[in-house]
């Protein structure tokens, strides 16, 4: 491909290439995560709350409002507004805590994501600023007065956005050249009446000389000389002892505010408690200045670490808008032969639009074409600078008091110590990296960027990351919990995604999941019978209990779902193996390895040795978790969930080139099935169109039927959206006497009614994207294997018979589906509390999960990040083609 981007791209083969220096790598939400908790008790979210963050300097990172940011974190650039009636600055997004919400954190603003181009060359989002003072006690009140059976009170619903009395702000981001940036940021009025606006773009540098590390402080300050005579602008320089020069350019007249990014010690804990020498001038200077009139807040000497440019709009008339521009530079300024700001824009805005027409399918119906190009937008915005040392943060910092004793939070990783761009779920309710949602993430980038796709599923596995006895951090509220090994999985998406060339990016995943499988081997099966454990394994409140919990002596939970997870990895495993055996035979041995576990572990399912329980159910005919005791008692959990579906997931194709080109392992795979015959089972042999297909499957053909035929029976699994993630059978509940104890869950498709790990997010019905791709792709490996041929009933009991991969495919555009406009506008995935009408109705969002019967976003609003598999369905209608 040659358009402007691609070329940029093929010249950013590097995680820190030039253009790849500056990107909206700001996060979302900095205050209340685990990086910046200092509690005895390891409460992020009362220890720094949303209260302090305009009061009290970060240690590991910075927030805003469409912010941007070198690599580093050092210059920071986000847009600060005001309505003239709000107590506060709006500089950063308004959202409830955990404890706060009856359904856990929930962002209490409307945003969407509208552009991104890998590079960052080109980047839009918008903001929905009301004109009426924001709500925030009547937010925090009300939502605190309900419970889980209650629906959330949200922005919406206060009246404050009725007759469209809001702002619609636009920020644009636009690179002139690598270090040479446009910031366009343009506010329209939508309401029936004139109203007042302030916009306030500030740059800042993160503060690093406060923890008693460097000393050393960088400085702002206004350059009237540099600005020059007439309409040059507003000039302001920066000089950082590591980042350099740089130089922010504002168009027009506006007043500058500058301040220190630095706590107000006097405003949180008194005057008395300010140290000698601390500055007169810290971080909320600029709020007190604009909001409250303070006109001695800010340093009259017009210098800092922290600035603002301070456009004022007294009466903004409705329908009109108005623009104010920044240009950020590194060095001394735009060279005189530099296009203009307003020109670098709308060149990058044509160039976004041949790169999507050149990545998307051609004839992609225009709607799909939307959506995907917004999915992979939250996914450009949703990169975010991850700083965290685990030593340093346990230990504390020299120029801080001591953290306080009892302070445990991830004291077995020690040896982490990121800081890197990271692909995040979302940019405010999940601020920090999971591993599997990640995996997942790299799937979608794979379609537009994947150089970043490969170095972020490699990232996960390095030194600092991956834990020394193997296992991958999960996510930082807890490094030691288990998410599923989707690693494999997910490296092969991309390799083949990325035209199945990079060996060596193959080689070094093959090499770190070596690693990474003993962990799950020595750790999570118990008595080495190939069937795991993994607790909840990121299906949170999917049981009929807390599977992370710990179970009572003699007991042990045996998940069909954990040694799918293994199924699946083997077969990944061995796949990567043989495409590396071509060309190096000393992989052959590798691959032979996890063909053998794989067959171990397909064979347990039938019968796993304690108390020779299975974990299919004849009578159910399908898979279910079991509980078992020392003594032998075997207790079922007779649950049709997501659970039982993934055992679909592990199968594979053996590709024909095998017998011819790796003849050591053929000559191993038939003699092992030849002296024990029990494994083969898992060895489906189909001829097709007079091809011999051989097709590894940890089910078979009659569990395999069974299995499909309730997963695509609109009463159970398969909803107008996509795959439930349980069976909608279970509407009037499931009920289980088990060791004295009744226990019991119902189909719930919407929000969680439990507070079970912490009720912010559902598995007991919704619809999840990132399960639904692992099924679709397992469906169409099937297909073309072992069920070449063989179509199956879709939907179940409507009498029509569908080629599997086809299958795969109309289950897509389900899941596609729910994000088109319907009949009177409004997408169904819209979140309810959403108003409808064009100005809305023109903008999907990306939830974390879907209502599992009308298909309803819920749980976090802005989880572009697994959610954006949406895109992948779109540029890859017919699945990848490499197997």
């Amino acid at each position: 491909m040659t358009t402007a981007e691609h070329r940029r791209l093929a010249d950013s083969d590097d995680s820190r290439a030039p253009w790849r220096r500056w990107g909206p790598y700001v996060s979302g939400r900095q205050w209340g995560t685990v990086r910046e908790d200092y509690s005895a008790d390891g409460n992020a979210w009362a220890h720094f709350p949303f209260e302090h963050a305009h009061l009290r300097a970060y240690r590991w990172g910075e927030d805003g409002i469409a912010g941007l940011s070198d690599l580093e974190g050092h210059l920071n650039v986000a847009v600060a507004m005001w309505n003239g009636q709000d107590d506060r600055l709006k500089e950063r997004l308004f959202g409830l805590t955990n404890p706060q919400g009856n359904h856990g954190e929930d962002v209490k603003e409307y945003w969407w994501h509208l552009e991104g181009l890998p590079t960052h060359s080109y980047a839009s989002t918008l903001y929905r600023y009301p004109q009426a003072a924001f709500p925030y006690e009547e937010l925090l009140r009300v939502n605190g007065e309900r419970g889980v059976q209650d629906p959330e009170h949200e922005l919406a619903d206060t009246g404050v956005l009725d007759e469209d009395r809001f702002f619609d702000v636009v920020v644009t981001h636009a690179k002139a050249a690598p270090g040479d940036l446009v910031v366009e940021v343009t506010a329209t009025n939508h309401g029936p009446e004139a109203a007042p606006l302030h916009l306030l773009p500030q740059v800042w540098f993160r503060n690093t000389w406060s923890w008693g590390l460097d000393d050393r402080r960088p400085q702002l300050w206004r350059d009237d000389v540099a600005a020059g005579p007439g309409d040059g602008g507003v000039v302001v320089r920066g000089e950082h002892h590591e980042l350099g020069s740089v130089t922010v350019r504002a168009e027009g007249s506006p007043r500058t505010l500058f301040c220190e990014n630095d706590t107000n010690v006097a405003a949180l804990h008194g005057e008395d408690a300010v140290p000698a020498g601390h500055t007169a001038y810290p971080k909320d200077a600029v709020g007190r200045a604009v909001v409250h009139g303070q006109a001695d807040a800010c340093n009259p000497e017009q210098r800092g670490t922290k600035m603002a440019f301070w456009w004022s709009f007294d009466a903004v008339a409705p329908g009109e808008s108005v623009t104010v521009r920044l240009r950020l530079t590194e060095g001394e300024g735009v060279t005189a032969d530099a296009p203009g700001d307003a020109e670098v824009v709308d060149l990058r805005r044509q160039e976004a639009d041949e790169f999507y027409a050149a990545v998307l399918p051609e004839g992609t119906d225009g709607e799909d074409a939307l959506v995907a190009r917004r999915a992979f937008a939250g996914l450009q915005w949703c990169k975010q600078l991850y700083l965290y040392d685990v030593t340093r943060w346990l230990q504390g910092d020299p120029g801080q008091p001591p953290p306080p004793p009892g302070r445990e939070r991830n004291s077995d990783w020690r040896h982490v110590n990121f800081a890197e761009v990271v692909s995040m779920p979302d940019e405010w309710e999940y601020p920090w990296f999971a591993t599997w949602d990640l995996a997942f993430h790299c799937v979608a980038y794979a379609h537009v960027d994947p150089y970043f796709a490969k170095w972020q599923l490699l990232l996960m596995c390095r030194e600092w990351s991956m834990h020394p006895n193997g296992q991958l951090p999960a996510y930082e509220w807890n490094f030691s919990d288990v998410n599923p090994p989707v690693h494999p999985w997910a490296a092969w998406q991309v390799y083949c995604i990325d035209g199945s060339r990079d060996r060596v990016f193959l080689e070094r995943v093959v090499l770190k999941m070596l690693l990474n499988f003993p962990w799950w081997v020595n750790r999570k099966d118990a008595d080495g019978s190939h069937v795991f454990e993994g607790g909840f394994l990121g299906l949170d409140n999917i049981g009929l209990f807390d599977r992370s919990d710990p179970l009572p002596d003699g007991q042990r939970l045996e998940q069909a779902d954990a040694t799918a997870w293994m199924g699946l990895f083997c077969l990944k495993m061995l796949r990567m193996s043989m495409e590396l055996a071509r060309e190096d035979p000393a992989w052959d041995e590798i691959a032979t390895k996890f063909l053998v576990h794989f067959l171990s572990i397909a064979q347990a399912m039938d019968d796993i040795g304690r108390g020779h329980a299975r974990l299919w159910d004849e009578e159910d005919e399908f898979f279910h978790d079991i509980l078992t005791t020392d003594d032998g008692e075997v207790n079922r959990m007779p649950v049709r969930s997501m659970v039982g579906l993934l055992p679909l997931s592990a199968v594979a194709i053996v590709p024909d080139w095998v017998v011819d080109e790796l003849p050591d392992l053929t000559d191993f795979f038939d003699g092992w099935t030849r002296r024990r015959p029990e494994l083969q089972d898992a060895l489906l042999h189909t001829n097709h169109d007079g091809c011999a297909l051989r097709t590894l499957s940890m089910v078979d053909r009659r569990q395999w039927r069974a299995v499909v035929r309730r997963m695509l029976d609109e009463g159970e699994f398969l909803s107008p959206g996509g795959l439930r993630s349980l069976s909608a059978a279970h509407r009037d509940g499931v009920q289980v006497h088990v060791g004295g104890s009744d226990l019991g869950l119902a189909y719930v498709p919407g929000e969680s009614d439990s507070r079970m790990f912490g009720g912010n997010s559902n598995w007991r019905g919704p619809v999840w994207m990132p399960v639904n791709a692992l099924l679709t792709d397992a469906l169409r490996t099937y297909g073309r294997g072992a069920g070449a041929g063989r179509p199956v009933e879709y939907p179940t009991g409507s009498g029509e018979d569908v080629a599997i991969d086809q299958v795969a495919a109309r289950i897509e555009r389900r899941l596609v589906g729910i994000f088109r406009p319907g009949p009177e506008g409004r997408r169904p995935s819209t979140p309810v509390h959403h108003p409808t009408g064009p100005l809305w109705d023109a903008h999907p969002t990306f939830s974390e999960y879907f209502d599992g019967d009308s298909g309803v976003g819920l749980g976090a609003s802005h989880q572009t990040g697994w959610t954006a598999l949406v895109a992948h369905f779109v540029c890859a209608p017919d699945g990848i083609a490499n197997r």
